[in-house]
């Protein structure tokens, strides 16, 4: 993920793609994805649109410790598909590149076009010593 530019505009053209597909069982066959930094391209862009088709307040996927990792939205307390030990740390620093955030803890603006339209996510990254949460905001 050394080029942040093109994975913001990978997550704005997987988002294009993903548009009218069901992001959750997208999201459920995510391991199957030969290229694990695509993948956790994908898996941004397909959590930011199932946020949006659902009214999500906010998405969270935290990687504990011990590697383990999971996803929760919440709208109504719900575990959403989990991507894996290795997708799900991708996943983070794929967070942390396209923002920029690479202190433990931090909180940045994601605009995303989506359809005809657009929407400003807010991103925020914490790390602490059990593990690190990455979450979507998404506006009322």
């Amino acid at each position: 993920m050394k080029d942040t530019e093109s994975a913001h505009k990978q997550i704005q053209e997987m988002i294009d793609c993903y548009a009218t597909t069901d992001p959750l069982k997208e999201m459920s066959d995510i391991g199957k994805e030969a290229d694990p930094e695509q993948a956790a391209v994908k898996w941004i862009a397909l959590a930011a649109l199932h946020g949006v088709n659902h009214n999500a307040k906010k998405i969270s996927i935290r990687r504990e410790a011990d590697g383990t990792v999971k996803v929760t939205a919440k709208y109504r307390e719900a575990e959403l598909p989990g991507p894996g030990a290795d997708l799900g740390q991708r996943i983070i620093e794929a967070f942390r590149a396209v923002t920029h955030l690479d202190r433990e803890k931090g909180k940045s603006a994601l605009a995303l076009g989506m359809r005809d339209g657009s929407v400003e996510l807010s991103v925020k990254v914490k790390a602490e010593d059990d593990g690190e949460t990455a979450t979507l905001k998404f506006p009322e």
